[in-house]
């Protein structure tokens, strides 16, 4: 079985955008996080379901039309890694770090 691991950064990021929205509206941040969830157990269970990421070796999830998760499929496709959790307006990769 897949496991799944969630960076730390990752898991920065997620609660960042959860604290964010739940200024305005608390439940639409659960509803939020519940898609964040759901799709990386999407993940998990068909690493390669997603589409292939900008970096090299990564893969991204599309979570609404506004928020991505960015992830890599490791060990031999034993685990699936969450790396980062980012709105659309970011800018990704960083042109001053490209490597995760």
């Amino acid at each position: 079985m897949t496991r799944l691991v969630w960076r730390p950064t990752a898991l920065a990021d997620r609660e960042a955008i959860m604290d964010y929205i739940a200024q305005d509206n608390p439940a639409a941040a659960v509803d939020l996080d519940d898609d964040f969830e759901a799709k990386a157990e999407l993940a998990r269970e068909h690493p390669k379901l997603y589409r292939a990421g900008r970096m090299k070796g990564t893969r991204e999830i599309v979570v609404r039309s506004n928020y991505v998760m960015v992830y890599r499929i490791e060990d031999a496709g034993d685990t699936v890694t969450m790396l980062r959790v980012l709105h659309a307006a970011q800018q990704w990769p960083k042109q001053e770090n490209t490597k995760l």
